[in-house]
């Protein structure tokens, strides 16, 4: 029904206008004849189809431009979700990954590089989230580099 908006607002508009029309016994082509020979009176009636034209191709390009943002924030809208969906599965799993930790520095014998090779994996997979959920650009590229350099 919202797909129809301005297809049922037109046909109201006219029914109203044609029923107003018969009732009041308007003739409406008449008046608006005796507009028309007036601006032709004016010397206006040259402008009349260019800037039909004009409006048409403004409304056009307006409704474009909207989808078009329409598209783009219904895009960014998804994007965060998974982000953020992401970043809650990812900071579950380092939780996680903390018990492991914790039973091996309990671990007599238990290798110290291992442990700071952890500490790195775990950092560095921290700042790539942070990273991702602080770009400006959201785009290809812009996702790409921040994961690379982060």
């Amino acid at each position: 029904m919202n797909n129809y908006k301005l297809t049922i607002i037109g046909l109201v508009l006219s029914i109203f206008v044609y029923f107003t029309s018969v009732f009041l016994e308007l003739d409406i082509f008449k008046y608006i004849l005796i507009a028309l020979s007036k601006i032709e009176q004016l010397r206006f009636d040259e402008l009349i189809l260019p800037f039909l034209i004009f409006g048409i191709f403004l409304a056009l390009d307006a409704r474009r431009r909207i989808k078009k943002i329409k598209l783009e924030n219904a895009k960014l809208r998804i994007y965060k979700a998974m982000l953020s969906s992401s970043h809650h599965i990812l900071n579950n799993f380092i939780y996680q990954m903390d018990i492991f930790k914790i039973t091996a520095e309990d671990t007599p014998g238990f290798d110290a590089k291992t442990l700071a090779y952890y500490e790195d994996i775990i950092s560095n997979t921290s700042d790539q989230i942070h990273s991702l959920s602080n770009l400006s650009s959201i785009d290809e590229y812009s996702i790409r580099t921040s994961v690379m350099s982060a």
